[in-house]
């Protein structure tokens, strides 16, 4: 509908006159708009009633077939069988609808029994027509006035109602006629047609409606044409005959209680001045003639509740006004264009104020809300057009209209109370809104995002306690055009203050509006459209974005590069605490995601940190990190009882990030100490790690909150990161360290290196067997063979470092891969060592009857006998392969006597 309205409003302004059809299209999309809005009203309430008599239908018929099973004193027969009629049951009355359907008569008459059938179908009544308010209430006045009656008569009217128009038009270029003699024919055939259908008004109500409407239209042309395409008239006498016919149209409109005329009479009096527009003339005879025909429409707002008419008046006053602003306004016509800017505005919230005291009787529950959130809206931003040359002109006026607006709801309150509480808080919300929004133009013009973010919000919580959907839907879309402005105005300086700036201002008030949204619609989840609950998500989203890229904005504009991890850090926490407050608060369970992101956002600051700074403390990070690490503590303990499958691993996650950035820290305060010498900085990076897997791993079922009470998710998806950690820090110290003690001297195993290589050991061992003492998968599962296997590894990969170092320090062999290989030492060194451990895991074995650990052994010689052949042998000449020869010979000697081959039948181990 709305379409077709804007195509027929388009194609019949372009007739008119080529430029308009913009605004005969805008025009014609909101009236198509509105009559298409009061058919699907219409249509909805028709099926609701239609499933209403099949209900109550439903139920009949359930009755009656309890009624027809029941046993009963005597038999039930035809009358003329000789048996006694059906008795009469007085308890149970007959349904209306059962009473008035000649369907279900005829469907009880197959289907039941002939008596019981014809007790039911007997005594039709006939259907009492519905009273006159229900009549009224069924369809729109004016589509009633479009759609039914003679429409043939109103389509005449108004197509010779743009015929006069056309015609005033032509005679004036090509007819040399007296101006006075065509004006007053028009006038003539003006009254003739109001006397007309005052006259039918009784007989052919319809058609004397249309006839009067006319006449009121071709009244308001003929005066306006006289004052100023003509100038037959003075400004006053003109204005006092416009000021009559408003006078009269409201009074017939009063009179006959139709809105068709009322609607018919002031859309012919806003057309007049655009069908016989030439271009030129004065704005303050234009503003003036439609502050008369807006005068007339708030007297009739004072006897009639009629929506229709008030929204005619203020899409074409506004819309006019827009159009001439953006096309004519000068700076210097600002003392001649306020005036009827506040009078206008003045209008329609009066007209809003008595349309909620109007609509609903002593107790208002319903508003306009195109008028209530509209008028300010497109007010306020014809205002900020009209002050732009002024300083600080936008924020003034944003202060005085909420100062207003709090002062009407404020009046309201005290005379009204409970019986417009919805409208008082609606002018209270936007009081608030207006001057909040002033702070941000005190710096510079974004305005349009702000009020358009916190308008819509205002319009959404309206249509939550309205329950209309398109309400509802309007206003999101202003969020996300607000948005669009917001971006749209980037560009633009801001004010050098921080926090007090219109680009965080602005940000905030778009991630308020949409936060606010948000939590209006979850806490009225269930009224909602199943498409509106995604869309509650989406606006939660959107509220989240601005909120927090408006914060990290700020950040980068008013500090300094090394500071900016910290300051957001410090942002998201506290927006992690107020988003914990309010899920508490305003029961918002959505609002407990943000306030659980804190951790994630952690680590991502902590990766940033690795590109920025040299340590974690570094730039107050000594302060801020501990505090955020406690905040995450509280936020967990907070919301422990939510019971979310993502909390376990917050509490891992949380462990994970203490150990690496106390760790980080600790490594690059030993670090400085030393002056990057030694082994140090190396152990530093296991102390923290391991010493918190230790602690879970002996006192972790005596710790308190939260260790205790998660003990399986601290323990293994805690601590086993913790262990991986700890055991690639062995294998990578072991390998790429020389463990230089600096300034203390090197000893094998009793340098700080082999300490803290021994201590991850004890540590991951102790931690394993803690996990598995408690059954905690998975590692539960892990074979011991297998424990038993790795550990082996491991021990034989550190006693082999031991050894190099041990060459590297007192021998002074290069600890380097290359020069390792090439060294006659080395490798007599590494024949003898492995020979020794082989000796010593052979013997173990044999006397414990371990023939899979004799085995190993055998291998770990079969190995050094290999080396012997292929490295050994051709460092000829050398004491090295002397010694390796001799000392593994006699070795393998020792071995053959001190450890034979257990039997098969050794004992398992494996359990």
């Amino acid at each position: 509908m709305w379409f077709l309205g804007a195509v027929l409003g388009a194609v019949v302004a372009a007739k008119i006159y080529s430029e308009l059809w913009i605004l005969g299209a805008l025009f014609g999309g909101i009236i198509g708009w509105i009559l298409g809005s009061r058919a699907r009203q219409r249509n909805e309430d028709h099926f609701k009633s239609i499933e209403e008599r099949l209900r109550r239908l439903e139920e009949t018929l359930q009755h009656l077939e309890q009624r027809s099973l029941s046993p009963v004193s005597q038999p039930v027969s035809q009358p003329d069988s000789g048996r006694a009629p059906l008795p009469e049951r007085k308890d149970c009355a007959k349904p209306a609808a059962l009473e008035h359907s000649p369907e279900t008569a005829h469907i009880l008459a197959t289907d039941l029994e002939p008596a019981v059938a014809a007790a039911i179908v007997a005594e039709p009544a006939e259907i009492p027509p519905p009273p006159p308010a229900q009549r009224e209430e069924a369809a729109s006045p004016a589509w009633e006035w479009l759609l039914r009656g003679n429409l043939m008569a109103r389509a005449g009217i108004v197509i010779l109602f743009f015929g006069f128009a056309f015609l005033l038009k032509y005679s004036y270029q090509h007819i040399q006629m007296p101006i006075e003699l065509r004006l007053a024919a028009v006038a003539l055939g003006a009254v003739l047609l109001l006397v007309i259908g005052w006259r039918l008004r009784l007989a052919r109500e319809a058609y004397g409606l249309a006839l009067q409407g006319g006449g009121v239209g071709l009244l308001y042309l003929t005066i306006f044409s006289a004052l100023r395409l003509y100038g037959l008239l003075p400004a006053a006498p003109a204005f006092a005959l416009l000021l009559a016919v408003v006078a009269l149209s409201a009074l017939l409109a009063v009179l006959q209680d139709s809105l068709a005329l009322a609607m018919l009479g002031a859309a012919g009096g806003f057309l007049a001045p655009i069908l016989t527009s030439t271009g030129e003339g004065s704005h303050v005879a234009l503003f003036s003639y439609y502050a008369v025909l807006n005068v007339g429409i708030l007297a009739i707002a004072w006897f009639k509740a009629w929506r229709l008419l008030n929204l005619l008046g203020f899409v074409f006053t506004f819309g006019i006004a827009t159009l001439w602003g953006s096309l004519h306004y000068r700076p210097d016509l600002y003392a001649s264009t306020e005036p009827f800017l506040l009078l206008f505005f003045l209008i329609y919230v009066a007209i809003a104020v008595l349309f909620a005291r109007r609509a609903a009787g002593p107790v208002e529950r319903h508003l306009d809300t195109t008028l209530v959130f509209g008028v300010p809206l497109i007010s306020f931003g014809l205002q900020v057009g009209l002050v732009r040359e002024f300083t600080y002109g936008s924020a003034w006026s944003a202060l005085v209209l909420g100062a207003f607006y709090l002062l009407l709801a404020s009046t309201l309150w005290s005379r009204r109370g409970e019986g417009q509480r919805l409208l008082v808080e609606a002018f209270l919300a936007l009081g608030v809104v207006f001057a909040t929004l002033a702070i941000p133009l005190a710096f510079d013009g974004r305005w349009t995002s702000a009020a358009w973010a916190i308008e819509g919000a205002a319009i959404v919580w309206v249509g939550v306690r309205q329950q209309r959907l398109l309400a509802r839907l309007f206003g999101m879309l202003l969020q996300l055009l607000a948005g669009f402005f917001y971006v749209q105005d980037k560009g633009v300086p801001a004010g050098d203050w921080p926090v007090l700036n219109s680009v965080y201002l602005g940000a905030l008030l778009l991630a308020l509006a949409g936060l606010f949204c948000a939590w209006l619609l979850q806490r009225h989840r269930q009224e909602l459209h199943p498409a509106e609950r995604r869309l509650q998500d989406l606006l939660f989203v959107w509220g989240i974005l601005w909120w927090a890229g408006g914060g990290l904005h700020e950040i980068d504009r008013h500090l300094r590069n090394s500071l900016q991890g910290n300051a957001a850090l410090v942002f998201f926490t506290v927006s992690s605490l107020l988003f914990s407050r309010l899920e508490r608060c305003l029961s918002w369970p959505q609002a407990r995601y943000p306030a659980l992101a804190l951790l994630p956002l952690m680590v991502l600051l902590a990766l940033r940190m690795t590109f920025h700074a040299a340590h974690p403390g570094a730039h107050f990070g000594y302060l801020v990190w501990p505090l955020a690490l406690a905040a995450h503590l509280l936020l967990l303990h907070r919301h422990a009882a939510a019971g979310d499958a993502c909390l376990k691993w917050l509490h891992a996650a949380g462990l994970w990030l203490l150990a690496a950035i106390a760790a980080w820290e600790l490594a690059w305060a030993i670090d400085w100490w030393v002056a990057g010498r030694a082994a140090w900085p190396l152990i530093a990076w296991a102390l923290v790690p391991g010493s918190l897997l230790a602690l879970l791993a002996l006192r972790g079922e005596r710790l308190p909150w939260p260790v205790a009470a998660q003990l399986e998710t601290y323990l293994v998806a805690g601590g086993a990161p913790l262990a991986i950690f700890l055991a690639s820090w062995f294998v990578f110290g072991n390998v790429v360290s020389d463990g230089n003690p600096w300034p203390l001297p090197y000893l094998p195993l009793l340098n700080p290196l082999d300490l803290a290589q021994a201590g991850a050991l004890l540590v991951l061992c102790s931690w394993f067997v803690e996990v598995r003492r408690l059954g905690l998968r998975p590692l539960v599962t892990v074979p011991l063979n297998i424990a038993w296997s790795v550990l082996a590894a491991a021990l034989f990969l550190w006693t082999n470092a031991v050894l190099l170092r041990t060459l590297h320090h007192w021998a002074g062999v290069p600890l380097y891969l290359p020069a390792m290989l090439r060294s006659d030492l080395v490798q007599a060194s590494l024949s003898l060592f492995w020979t020794l451990l082989a000796l010593a895991t052979m013997v173990l074995a044999t006397r414990r009857v371990w023939r899979p650990l004799w085995l190993a052994g055998a291998g770990l010689m079969t190995v050094v006998v290999v080396k012997l052949l292929l490295v050994d042998l051709s460092n000829a000449g050398t004491i090295e392969r002397i010694v390796s020869f001799l000392g593994v010979g006699g070795l393998m000697l020792v071995i053959a006597y001190l450890a034979p081959v257990p039997p098969r039948q050794e004992r398992s181990q494996a359990s």
